[in-house]
């Protein structure tokens, strides 16, 4: 049996008195992507950044492709590539001559790196701009060219955090066929998220964090199936009478039920949903309140999130919390450092 391409073992790291990282364990095997999904200030980034040698972890273990990443940083950043939250990408400079620059950078051959640029911005459908100053692309066409500069050295393991942030729901979809075409070839991925519909979409398996901590970890589907077969959702018209809704309702709950105060809306996940919709109709209405809203859904992995963390998934800004991510994030090979 292979060995994982990326494993970490008890990972700690504080940053003075925050802890954001309690002793974390991932496992991801060759081929495969693991989405990492959290709250703001679970960790997701500080984990991403001690796998990418930019940071140091306190305590406990990490390897990518059987490299440590403490005694091996610069073995581990020759087989990686890493894609942040914003595209960092020279303005000045036009597509074509960003990605032979990060080639340059890995000390590749020239007729290679020309050879790998076209084939790149062919792939990232950036023909037509390759030619034009990357200040005059989009938002989206950035994204695109940035990840396409993290693949110019074919890394097998690829740190994507945030990749999708800011971009329109069209972008976002190429995308994503984009990375399912890189795992399809072979490539290792972690992806930090804040849309749940990505990590259903994407990933193979997915680890939630709060706190530091990894709470829940499993494939889509054995997430979703912790809460139960059904969700109810209710809205109270009288909001001030949520938690008393909510209460009358635990009894029928798989798990928790989920109260939004502000909304006075309540999310119930059930067994036998159909048979216990009656029930919740019969004892709301017993108590006196006044239905606003009501229906019955499979349950989704933002129900999985919200019920678990109490929180919704949103970008992570471990960045205020530890030193500020490089510009220039692309790594050179083993004998030659490239400063962060």
């Amino acid at each position: 049996m292979s060995q994982p391409a990326i494993l970490t073992h008890d990972l700690r790291k504080a940053y003075g008195p925050v802890q954001a990282l309690r002793g974390i364990d991932l496992t991801v095997p060759e081929g495969t992507i693991l989405g990492l999904l959290g709250p703001n200030g679970a960790g997701k980034t500080t984990a991403v950044r001690i796998l990418a040698t930019l940071l140091v972890p306190d305590a406990g273990h990490a390897s990518v492709a059987g490299h440590d990443v403490v005694q091996e940083p610069d073995v581990v950043r020759s087989l990686i590539g890493l894609t942040g939250q914003y595209a960092a990408v020279d303005e000045n400079l036009t597509g074509r001559e960003n990605l032979e620059l990060v080639g340059r950078l890995l000390h590749l051959d020239r007729r290679d790196v020309r050879a790998r640029g076209e084939e790149l911005l062919r792939e990232f459908d950036l023909v037509d701009a390759a030619g034009r100053p990357v200040r005059t692309y989009s938002g989206g066409m950035r994204r695109r060219l940035d990840l396409a500069a993290s693949l110019v050295g074919r890394p097998a393991v690829l740190f994507l955090d945030e990749p999708t942030t800011g971009l329109d729901p069209r972008s976002r979809v190429g995308l994503w066929e984009v990375i399912e075409r890189l795992v399809a070839d072979g490539t290792t991925i972690l992806l930090t998220t804040q849309y749940l519909e990505e990590a259903d979409r994407l990933a193979d398996r997915i680890a939630v964090i709060d706190g530091g901590q990894v709470i829940a970890e499993g494939t889509s589907d054995e997430l979703k199936d912790r809460l139960g077969e059904d969700v109810v959702e209710i809205r109270i018209a009288d909001t001030a009478r949520g938690p008393e809704a909510a209460e009358l309702l635990r009894p029928l709950a798989a798990v928790e039920p989920r109260l939004d105060r502000e909304h006075g809306r309540i999310s119930v996940p059930v067994h036998h949903g159909a048979g216990t919709l009656a029930e919740v109709v019969r004892r709301i209405d017993g108590a006196g309140l006044e239905v606003a809203e009501l229906s019955l859904h499979r349950p989704s992995l933002d129900d999985v999130f919200l019920t678990l963390t109490g929180r919704r998934a949103e970008a992570d800004p471990d960045d205020t919390t530890s030193s500020p991510a490089p510009r220039r994030r692309r790594f050179g090979r083993p004998d030659r450092r490239i400063a962060a």
